[in-house]
């Protein structure tokens, strides 16, 4: 897939065009990477779905905060009719934002980097938690939980202060609020569907002078999705993205450096029946009503 406008970044998953007049044209892939390797074979529907799942929750949270979006419809993008056709369904029109350089993390289930720390030091991020958790638990209450945008390299997990000395304590109080907040109905909404939002990580920018959500939202590239059914404290629960092809990589022994081994049709087709799961339990719409 080739796009006329000038190519600002190409990511894992995600292509941003410059579209002019202070605009970018992102692009959702169908790509997937496990243990930081990109793999060989494209997910079905995934840039789909992660396009269709932001649309529908910055519509959820247009009343809590500004963002970015402009349109979704390919007849308002800044490219050929071919291209229009190419992207459909699997890009965004969006505002230029400035960026903060935090990842705004929220976690209401200890899991993860999160709870090997609290297994370790009996901190989150630094900070003393209730005692007594155990893998999975649902935390007493939803903790903001930054972490360093790492140029190169993983992220490095943060603490409020910290978070703070970076980007001022006005803003990261701001950050909070809001990252918090839209945590907050997204569970809420999402369990009321079946599916339990362990954690997530927002992306929020600058837009106007306004603090503004960004990038991916509430997806399950950008989030750990549980189904309540498949739910047990002191247990790992299989989450509802790229499970599948994490397993499948485990048990072949392979040692995470590249090239990954091929993946099977079979586990391809499991994973994009995952993510469209996802979205269509959620949302109660088809993917295959998303835009084409």
């Amino acid at each position: 897939m080739t796009i006329s406008l000038p190519l600002l970044n190409s990511g894992k998953v995600r292509e941003i065009y410059d579209a002019g007049e202070d605009r970018l044209l992102i692009v959702a892939s169908d790509r997937i990477s496990a243990f930081d390797v990109i793999l060989d074979k494209p997910i079905p529907d995934k840039g789909r779905v992660l396009t269709a799942m932001t649309f529908e929750w910055l519509k959820l949270l247009s009343d809590l905060c500004p963002n970015h979006l402009i349109s979704v419809m390919p007849e308002d993008f800044p490219i050929s009719e071919t291209e229009k056709k190419d992207v459909a369904g699997r890009a965004m029109l969006v505002k230029k934002a400035q960026m903060l350089p935090i990842e705004c993390i929220v976690r209401g289930y200890l899991s993860g980097s999160g709870y090997k720390e609290y297994k370790s030091t009996g901190t989150l991020h630094g900070e003393s938690i209730k005692e007594g958790l155990v893998e999975s638990d649902k935390l007493p209450e939803a903790v903001f939980t930054p972490s360093t945008k790492a140029e190169v390299g993983h992220d490095e997990n943060i603490s409020y202060a910290q978070a703070a000395a970076i980007v001022g304590e006005d803003i990261a109080q701001k950050a909070r609020e809001i990252s918090l907040n839209a945590y907050n109905i997204g569970a809420s909404i999402a369990l009321e569907k079946g599916i339990i939002v362990a954690d997530t990580k927002f992306e929020l920018g600058f837009i106007d002078g306004e603090l503004a959500i960004c990038d991916e939202v509430l997806t399950p590239d950008s989030s750990r999705f549980w189904s309540i059914d498949d739910y047990q404290v002191g247990s790992t629960p299989p989450s509802y993205d790229k499970q599948p092809v994490r397993d499948w990589l485990e048990s072949t022994g392979w040692d995470k450096n590249p090239p990954a081994p091929s993946l099977p049709e079979e586990v391809v087709l499991a994973t994009s029946e995952r993510y469209i799961g996802a979205y269509e339990l959620i949302f109660q719409k088809s993917i295959h009503d998303w835009i084409k």
